[in-house]
C-alpha cells in the first residue's frame, strides 16, 4: 500500500499511480495558454486525480500544471518563425527526451501547427494518444493531401473550432468532432457596462479603435499603416476620438514608442485588458484591426472593422500565393465564404485606399448599419459556449479509449 509518507518522498520526475491519469499539455501562445487552461480546469472536474505538466503558459501554471518550459514569450509567425529554426530543433530534441521519461496516458496539443504536429510524431512513436485541440486549417492552404495525411497519421482525435471543419476533416478520415471557439466561452461572460461605453464616446462624433496585435513583430508592421490612418481620419474629421488596446505590458511599452516616434500630435487614448477591449469595440464606430482570433472578437461585437496585416510581400510571392487556397484570409471573411469586412493582407503598399475606406464609413452611418447587422447575422448562430468543456470531454474519450485498446 502506498503511504502519505510514500507519495511525498517520490522524486519529480517518478510517474504518478497508473490509476492517476498523467497528462502531456503543450501551448505556444497566450490565447492557446488561456485556452487549455480552461480545458485542464473542465477536465479535472471530470477526473479530479488526474495531473497535467508539460509545455505550460502562466494560466496553465495557475490550474497547477508543472511546466518542463514556457514558449508563450517566444512564438513567432511568417517570416519571423525562420530565424528560430534551430532552436526548434533543439527544442524537439529535448521534447523527445522528456516524454520518453515520462509516463504519459495522453497528450493535448493546443493550436501551433508547426510545433504540434512534430510533436504529435513522437507521441506517436512513443505510444501516447494525442487529443488535438484549435485544428489545424489546412483547408486555407494549397493541395491539402499531404497536410491532412500528416494529422490522421499522428493525431487520435481532433477538437475543431468552427462546423465546416468537422465534415472537412472527416471527409480526409480523420476523428474530428466540433466543440465550439474558445473565445465565445469569454465573450459571453464579459459584462461591460452601458456606462463605460458611453464614457469613452463622450465629447466625440466619431471614434476608431486600433487593435495592433499582441506579438512584437506584428505591433511592429501593423501600427505605423494604424498611425498613418488614424492621422488622415483626424485631419477629416474634427471631432473624432482615437482609442488603442494593448494586449499586455509589453504591447503598451512598444504601442507607446511607435505612437511618440511616429504620431506624436494624435492624441490617443490607450487602454489595456479584456474588458477594456470588449468597451472600446463596442463604443466605436470602427476597428482598424490586425489579423488574428481578435477579429472574431470584434465581428461578435458586430462593429465594422477593417482587417490588416503587412507582411513580407516578397515571402508572399515567392512562397505564400502558391500555398493558400482560400481567397479570404481574415476569420469573418472565411466564416462567410465571402467579402463582409475589407482586408488588406497579407500586405500593403499604401493606407490610402484603407483610409478612404474608413472616411466613407465614418460618414454614413447607414452604410456602418448595414455591416453590424450582417456581422450579427453571420457570427450569432456560430456561437457555441463550452468549448474548452466539450474539448475536455473529447480527452476523457481519448483515455477511454486507450484503456479500451490496452
Amino acid at each position: 500500500m502506498t503511504t502519505l509518507a510514500d507519495e511525498q518522498n517520490r522524486s519529480d520526475l517518478d510517474p504518478p499511480p497508473r490509476s492517476r491519469p498523467r497528462i502531456f499539455v503543450s501551448v505556444a501562445e497566450q490565447s492557446a495558454d488561456e485556452h487549455a487552461a480552461i480545458l485542464v480546469r473542465a477536465f479535472k472536474e471530470m477526473v479530479p486525480e488526474a495531473v497535467f505538466s508539460g509545455l505550460a503558459g502562466p494560466a496553465l501554471q495557475a490550474e497547477g500544471v508543472e511546466s518542463f518550459e514556457n514558449l508563450t514569450g517566444q512564438s513567432a509567425m511568417a517570416a519571423a518563425a525562420f530565424k528560430k529554426i534551430p532552436w526548434a530543433l533543439r527544442l524537439m530534441r529535448r521534447v523527445r527526451r522528456y516524454l520518453k521519461s515520462q509516463n504519459y496516458d495522453a497528450a493535448v496539443l493546443v493550436d501551433s501547427p508547426a510545433l504540434h504536429l512534430p510533436i504529435a510524431k513522437i507521441c506517436r512513436s512513443l505510444g501516447i494518444p494525442v487529443l488535438f485541440f484549435i485544428a489545424p486549417q489546412t483547408w486555407a492552404w494549397g493541395p491539402p493531401n499531404w497536410r491532412n495525411k500528416r494529422i490522421r497519421a499522428r493525431v487520435d482525435r481532433l477538437a475543431c473550432i468552427w462546423p465546416f471543419e468537422e465534415p472537412y476533416f472527416q471527409e480526409a478520415g480523420i476523428n474530428a468532432t466540433y466543440v465550439g471557439h474558445p473565445s465565445f466561452d469569454r465573450l459571453a461572460a464579459v459584462d461591460v457596462s452601458q456606462q463605460a461605453i458611453d464614457g469613452h464616446r463622450l465629447g466625440a462624433q466619431q471614434v476608431i479603435a486600433l487593435l495592433p496585435g499582441s506579438r512584437p513583430h506584428v505591433i511592429n508592421e501593423v501600427l505605423p499603416g494604424q498611425l498613418e490612418i488614424a492621422t488622415a481620419l483626424a485631419r477629416r474629421f474634427a471631432k473624432l476620438r482615437v482609442l488603442a488596446v494593448a494586449a499586455n505590458d509589453d504591447a503598451k511599452g512598444q504601442i507607446e514608442t511607435l505612437h511618440k516616434k511616429l504620431a506624436p500630435n494624435l492624441p490617443i487614448k490607450l487602454l489595456q485588458g479584456d474588458d477594456a477591449r470588449a468597451e472600446t469595440i463596442q463604443a466605436a464606430d470602427l476597428v482598424l484591426v490586425a489579423s488574428g482570433t481578435v477579429t472574431l472578437e470584434v465581428a461578435y461585437w458586430a462593429t465594422p472593422m477593417i482587417v490588416m496585416y503587412n507582411s513580407s510581400r516578397w515571402l508572399y510571392r515567392l512562397v505564400g500565393r502558391w500555398l493558400i487556397r482560400t481567397p479570404w484570409l481574415s476569420i469573418p471573411n472565411i466564416v462567410a465564404q465571402r467579402e463582409m469586412v475589407p482586408e488588406y493582407m497579407p500586405y500593403y503598399t499604401s493606407t490610402a485606399p484603407i483610409a478612404a475606406q474608413a472616411i466613407d464609413w465614418l460618414s454614413n452611418p447607414l452604410a456602418r448599419q448595414r455591416i453590424r447587422d450582417d456581422l450579427r447575422r453571420t457570427i450569432q448562430p456560430l456561437v457555441k459556449t463550452g468549448a474548452a468543456a466539450n474539448a475536455a470531454e473529447e480527452l476523457r474519450l481519448l483515455l477511454q479509449q486507450s484503456k479500451h485498446k490496452s
